[in-house]
This record gives structure tokens, sequence and C-alpha cells, in this order.
């Protein structure tokens, strides 16, 4: 069974998440500090993390980097801070996505089966078929309505950052370091080679549906569009 790692100081939320979870069958561990968090993944090695991030004795923050040091499970944060800076800082960190507290259960038990997804999937996306086009992310190349498009290196790049992760939230910062370094911080650059990678793929570049922007945080791939 998926075994997922809950996180959070509140025992009414851990309750209710493990109830849920364990509803729809999935395995639940419960930790309400960020040590007891990093013990239980190295214990348990869940399939999945679900985090609070303003923990009593650790940084989420801290317990996100921490996990990434020697695991790539998805993790999920799960906050009541809804601030950008937050958002970023956390997927920059290595979080997978982000959920706002209050919350539906619905949305974040979709959103951790995405998640889940999307970590299993991840290293067998090479081929991306739409309504619209059909890409080959390991040849790089692009057929859009029947007819095939030249992609410049950069925006194959860029694309490769996003359509290998469909439907995750990519950060600027995430894409700037997969394209041009661990430096990069050109943010209007990335913005420019975007507006030319929609001209290319979209059916409407100025209301696109398949490479969407997340305002302030990043961008997502949505290929089943």
């Amino acid at each position: 069974m998926t075994r997922i790692l809950v996180v959070d100081d509140e025992p009414r939320i851990t309750q209710s998440l493990a109830l849920n979870l364990e509803a729809r069958g999935y395995d639940v561990d419960v930790a309400g500090t960020g040590a007891d968090a990093m013990r239980l993944a190295a214990a348990r090695r869940p399939d999945a993390v679900v985090l609070d991030l303003g923990l009593p004795d650790i940084a989420g923050l801290q317990v996100v980097m921490a996990l990434r040091a020697w695991t790539d499970t998805p993790i999920l944060i799960l906050s009541v801070r809804d601030g950008e800076r937050d958002k970023v800082a956390a997927l920059d960190a290595g979080a997978d996505d982000y959920v706002t507290k209050p919350f539906g259960m619905n949305e974040l038990v979709a959103r951790l089966r995405a998640a889940l997804r999307r970590h299993h999937s991840a290293d067998a996306v090479t081929r991306v078929e739409t309504g619209h086009f059909v890409l080959d992310l390991d040849d790089r190349t692009a057929v859009v309505a029947g007819t095939a498009v030249k992609l410049t290196p950069t925006e194959w790049s860029i694309l490769d950052a996003l359509a290998r992760h469909p439907a995750k939230l990519v950060t600027q910062a995430q894409i700037l370091r997969a394209v041009w370094g661990d430096e990069a911080t050109d943010t209007g650059a990335l913005r420019v080679h975007l507006t030319h990678l929609r001209r290319k793929l979209e059916p409407d570049p100025t209301r696109p549906v398949y490479v969407v922007t997340e305002a302030g945080v990043g961008y997502r791939f949505l290929p089943d569009r």
C-alpha cells in the first residue's frame, strides 16, 4: 500500500487527514514535530509527505531541505501561510506542491494523487500528445496542428523542465537553474522565451492553456487539454 507521512502539530488536522487517507486505502504515519518527521521518513520511507510549515521545533523549510538531501519522494506543503514568498520558498526548497489552510479534503487528496503519479512517471516522459501538438522530448521534435515546428535550444530546455513534470508547479528559479545554471536570475529573459514558446505551441498565445502561469510563483505544463 502507498504510505503517506503527515506532519502537523495540530492533532485535529493530523487525525482528520489520517482518517480520510486511510479510508481511501493509504497507510498513514503521523508526526507532530520536524524531528519526528525526519526520523519517521528515514525509518518508514513514505511514498509521499504532507508537511505543515509551522512546526514547533524545526522550520518546515528545513525539513524539506533535509529530506531533499536524500530522497525525491513527493512533498506536499499544507500551510496557513498564503503569501507568494512562502510558496516560492517552499517550492524552491524542493516541495512539489502547496495547499493553503483551510483546505478541501478532496482537493488535497487529488493533489496528492497527482504528485504520486508525477513521481512514478517523470523519468518515463519522453513523448507528449495533446489535442493541439505532439512533442518528442528526447528527439526534440514538435508537430503543431500537423505541421513540424522548430523550437530553439533554449525553448526546448524550458519546455523539457516543465513537460517532464506534467501539472507540477515549477518555480521561475527552478527553470532558471535547469536552463541557465545555478547563478541565473534573469526572469525577464525567461518570460521572453516563454512568450515565443507559447506563440509556437498554444492555439491562442494570449490565453495559454498548456503552459500556464501561477502568478508570482512559476508555471505548470498541462498536457490534458
